[in-house]
């Protein structure tokens, strides 16, 4: 394993950011004296939401019976008790925002459906996002992969100025009223770099709403949708994702010290996890573990025809 493959791993467990309900406060004075040993070390509160897109599977022409299964769950039970306005119009069940080669709510034909969870200040999704996200973006634009981006803002609390909040409705609201998946994705790489994003906690600097939309007109987000996109349009449903997704068993740490909570990056592939604590044990860093999910080689990516081995009904490969 190189450095920069190490560093980056080193950087990912580091600032996995683990969720728990029962026990608060606890966790708090955790978090607290985390920060104040020095340890970047992040709890969070929970994730999901139902949606305003029909998806269909392009291979049958029928609704999606994985999206279907997820009507009932307690995340779309919450997100349905809000009022209509307070839902983004592009997201789905699961609070997830859907895209593809063909647009919002859109499969492509056989292709799985990565799924990413992440917060805009969390340090460990910054550090994921430099490592995969121009991968899954050649994916997505070849047909290869359909693309679920899950923002939330677990770690808005430790902003002066309600960053993740503004940052994660912002990205609903951009998805919702600009058609071009390509402007929502290059706007998420924006905030991810690294000359751009944010210490979280005593580090944090204000960062005012022209910063995020100038970096959405740089991404081709038409003026009239950046300069309303920040303006916390989507706090409720951002309130109901962070209380309920760490409660998904689904997205649970399997393996390391945070076996049995969610952390930040999560990632899934059919909406299975992706064991990214076990990658690193085999000193494979996370684009490769889910390239080896996907049943994928490398020099395959963003090739049309070169289809990953897992479809859009199968399990994730083991690593």
């Amino acid at each position: 394993m190189d450095q920069q493959q190490e560093t980056t791993n080193n950087e990912m467990q580091k600032s996995n950011t683990p969720y728990s309900k029962s026990l608060i406060g606890i966790v708090i004075a955790l978090v607290i004296l985390a920060f104040a040993a020095g340890a970047g070390f992040m709890t969070y509160y929970n994730s999901i939401n139902k949606p305003q897109v029909k998806i269909e599977n392009p291979t049958t022409n029928k609704p999606d019976t994985q999206i279907e299964d997820t009507a009932n769950s307690q995340i779309a039970k919450e997100i349905k008790k809000l009022p209509s306005s307070d839902i983004p119009p592009a997201s789905n069940l699961q609070g997830g925002i859907l895209l593809s080669k063909d647009g919002y709510g859109k499969q492509a034909a056989g292709a799985p459906t990565v799924a990413t969870y992440f917060d805009p200040l969390c340090p460990g999704c910054g550090s994921f996002n430099r490592t995969v996200d121009e991968t899954l973006i050649k994916m997505v634009e070849a047909g290869q992969i359909n693309l679920e981006l899950h923002p939330m803002s677990f770690l808005n609390r430790f902003s002066s100025d309600q960053y993740s909040y503004r940052v994660s409705s912002g990205i609903a609201y951009i998805a919702s009223y600009d058609n071009d998946p390509k402007h929502l994705l290059q706007f998420i790489n924006s905030i991810f770099s690294e000359r751009f994003q944010p210490e979280e906690g005593d580090g944090y600097q204000a960062t005012p709403n022209k910063a995020l939309i100038d970096l959405a007109e740089d991404a081709g987000v038409a003026n009239k949708i950046a300069n309303e996109a920040f303006n916390l349009h989507y706090v409720k449903w951002q309130e109901v994702i962070n209380e309920n997704t760490p409660e998904e068993k689904a997205l649970w740490n399997v393996s390391g010290s945070n076996k049995g909570a969610m952390t930040t990056p999560t990632v899934t592939i059919n909406g299975k996890l992706v064991d990214l604590n076990a990658a690193s044990e085999k000193q494979m860093d996370p684009l490769e573990a889910i390239l080896k999910s996907l049943g994928i080689d490398k020099e395959h990516v963003g090739k049309s025809g070169h289809m990953p081995k897992v479809t859009y009904k199968s399990k994730p490969l083991d690593l």
